[in-house]
């Protein structure tokens, strides 16, 4: 049982549901999931606290607006990187890809914007999303060893793929009227992925040159 405040207003599982506005057997899994709090009584009764409820139903509206804002900066990006590529076709690091290379580099391109999606819908924490994008930028990093490119000519190329997502970013406020401080969020989570990903190419050419 837990401990509250004397004056907390406790609420059954049928008012409480009401006020979220979903079903009771919706909340009954949260609760059991340990998505929001929850008190049983001696006979076994689920009561909620309303403050409790409130601040989850805070939080999921919240998350629904950031669910959005990504979608619209994955789909702004994507666009921005079509357009800036058709003008960088002769540039070292995109001319050495031969077509199979480019397809795989792609399928790399889209493997860590799922990564960042995820890590950017995230208020704090997403360490295994790190790591996971850690492990991408190191299989660009031998890709482009096979390829003889420089670290230079490597980091060139993620650069590209940096600034094309950060200049969706800061687009966005306009075209979707974000509040500033979610769109700080945002580019502060693209930029910490970003500088794992890069710190990680630099390794895979740092244990290369030993």
């Amino acid at each position: 049982m837990i401990s509250s405040p004397p004056d907390t207003q406790w609420l059954g599982l049928g008012r409480a549901a009401r006020v979220l506005g979903v079903h009771p057997i919706t909340l009954r899994r949260w609760a059991d999931q340990g998505e929001i709090a929850v008190m049983l009584t001696p006979g076994g009764h689920r009561r909620f606290a309303l403050a409790d409820l409130q601040r989850f139903a805070a939080e999921r509206k919240q998350l629904r607006v950031t669910t959005g804002l990504e979608q619209s900066w994955a789909e702004q990006a994507l666009q921005h990187t079509r357009r800036e590529l058709g003008g960088r076709r002769t540039e070292p690091w995109l001319a050495a890809f031969g077509e199979a290379d480019r397809q795989s580099n792609r399928a790399l391109g889209q493997r860590l914007l799922g990564v960042m999606l995820r890590y950017v819908s995230l208020s704090d924490g997403g360490d295994e999303l790190l790591d996971e994008a850690v492990t991408i930028g190191g299989a660009y990093a031998q890709h482009a060893l096979v390829l003889g490119l420089s670290l230079v000519e490597a980091l060139q190329a993620m650069l590209f793929f940096r600034d094309t997502l950060v200049e969706a970013a800061v687009q966005l406020p306009e075209a979707a009227r974000l509040r500033p401080e979610a769109n700080l969020h945002l580019v502060r989570r693209i930029n910490r992925l970003l500088n794992a990903v890069q710190l990680a190419i630099a390794g895979i050419y740092e244990q290369a040159r030993r």
